[in-house]
């Protein structure tokens, strides 16, 4: 998949099929969107394009990071990837001036898929209906896609954000479609493991939501490869320390080597037990070691069963 950073650089002739929206988690809704569209393209032999926006244009707290996002369009086949910085100045753009400029004279779309509550352009002006509109005057085809429900319960970004806020790791999973999962690059941090015994990855996220505190089963992407481990999400209460920041840890089992500097896409399991404080560190050491008997045994049950695994890591 190619992506193209701003509107001023694209070039593009083929017949498109343009998908647009935020598109934050890529979850089941947005999937049928955006495979829709690669259908679409191959049907056509077109193009099929993503038009998406960083940062999110309503201020929110991100469930992906763009890398993140970028990489499971590329898994589901898109084409290419239009990201739009979303400043000030691109706000006040009105929609139909949008359409024109932008996805008519510069991406030749020849369908346009969106959300039916997609709004866009100043002041939100644009609608799905004002797509319909345009595209008899301008020669294409909007179709719109009605929300998602699961469960009786719409999905949404903002939703699997707070669930996945809580901890509840399987219901998220539901709604995504996929394991929920972050996506970092690892960094040093205290050794704090290695002194234990376990030696663990820090990961900074990239602009990811993170699990409630606690202990989790999880598979690690690394380099297009899977490895199973425990991830530790918590403020080591165990420890003294000046200042109690959440951190993220990850326990590679049957790996050595040295991975600072790199991505690492972290997929949630299954939570283990909440972070508790121990009055010791070998009584921490000794309960690390239990964790990760369970995290075995989780992991290889769910191999055994054969689990499917959705997993997107874009190499450096």
């Amino acid at each position: 998949m190619r992506v193209i950073y701003g509107i001023n650089k694209i070039r593009q002739k083929a017949a498109a099929v343009v998908a647009m929206g935020v598109f934050d988690g890529v979850h089941r809704g947005h999937k049928k969107i955006l495979k829709a569209a690669v259908a679409k393209a191959r049907q056509i032999k077109g193009v099929s394009i993503v038009v998406t926006f960083w940062p999110h244009p309503r201020l929110q707290e991100s469930l992906y990071s763009l890398e993140h996002r970028l990489g499971i369009f590329a898994e589901l086949g898109i084409d290419l990837c239009v990201v739009i910085n979303f400043t000030r100045h691109f706000s006040r753009i009105s929609a139909a001036d949008f359409v024109k400029k932008v996805l008519v004279d510069k991406l030749c779309a020849k369908y346009i898929y969106v959300g039916k509550d997609f709004r866009f352009g100043r002041n939100t002006q644009g609608s799905f209906v004002l797509l319909e509109e345009l595209g008899k005057k301008y020669g294409f085809e909007a179709i719109g896609f009605a929300i998602v429900k699961h469960r009786g319960r719409a999905i949404s970004s903002t939703l699997i954000r707070g669930i996945i806020k809580q901890g509840k790791i399987r219901e998220a999973q539901a709604l995504l479609g996929r394991p929920v999962s972050i996506l970092g690059t690892v960094v040093k941090g205290t050794s704090l493991g290695r002194i234990l015994g376990f030696p663990t990855a820090n990961i900074n996220p990239h602009h990811e939501v993170i699990p409630a505190e606690g202990i989790y089963a999880v598979r690690i992407m690394f380099k297009r490869k899977k490895f199973m481990g425990a991830c530790y999400i918590g403020k080591k209460p165990t420890v003294k320390a000046p200042k109690k920041v959440t951190g993220v840890e990850v326990y590679i089992l049957n790996f050595k080597g040295n991975i600072y500097g790199e991505n690492l896409e972290i997929q949630f399991v299954r939570k283990i037990r909440p972070d508790k404080k121990f009055s010791s560190l070998e009584t921490l050491s000794s309960q690390i070691r239990k964790d990760i008997i369970c995290v075995r045994k989780i992991l290889l049950s769910a191999s055994q069963k054969k689990t499917t695994i959705y997993g997107y890591l874009n190499p450096k």
